[in-house]
């Protein structure tokens, strides 16, 4: 790759993340409050959990969709996003559709949820990185946590939904944080760069 196309390269994601990085900002803010509403009030129903992740999940679809739609004439990978958008969306509708879910099947259905989600984040930082972007080490990172978490809630599907709460809590709020790093440090470097 010669220099001029590692520029080029490097101007396209700085252009995404001018145009997403308020999307990842709103993901981030979303986790992160869900997260804290999990924490605080870890005896809520498991129809009022479903009905909450259901949310959660179409709300996070529709965000990532915005972001693969804004991404669309700069990268290819924006394709990437947009398959996670429709996992997302699929598997809220999913939830909400059918509240009367057992606890150890919700479980699953989360674990497996986070697995691929995790996977499809991993692809796309991987994607970023062919493209020669410097920022798609967060990415990485929150898409590894979204996997382990995924496997340890299959792996180990736990005895009780007031753990898996508290679990699925804590995992919010770290993906929300790292989403705002990643947001705050694409943002940053388009602004050194005058893209932004």
């Amino acid at each position: 790759m010669t220099d001029r196309s590692l520029v080029d390269s490097n101007e396209a994601i700085l252009r995404i993340g001018k145009d997403v990085w308020w999307s990842v900002v709103l993901r981030g803010v979303i986790a992160i409050v869900f997260g804290i509403v999990a924490l605080a009030w870890p005896q809520v129903t498991v129809h009022a959990l479903v009905f909450v992740i259901g949310i959660y999940w179409i709300l996070d679809g529709l965000v990532t969709a915005a972001r693969a739609v804004a991404a669309r004439s700069v990268t290819s990978g924006w394709m990437w996003w947009l398959l996670a958008a429709v996992v997302s969306v699929a598997a809220g509708i999913a939830v909400l559709v059918w509240p009367e879910i057992t606890a150890l099947v919700f479980v699953y259905m989360v674990g497996f949820w986070a697995i691929l989600i995790g996977v499809l984040e991993v692809l796309g930082a991987f994607q970023v990185r062919s493209a020669g972007g410097a920022h798609w080490g967060w990415l990485l990172v929150a898409g590894i946590v979204a996997v382990v978490f995924g496997l340890v809630l299959v792996i180990f599907p736990g005895d009780g939904i007031i753990g898996l709460i508290k679990v699925i809590g804590v995992f919010a709020i770290i993906e929300g944080v790292l989403l705002l790093v990643a947001a705050w440090q694409v943002r940053t470097a388009a602004k050194r760069s005058g893209v932004v």
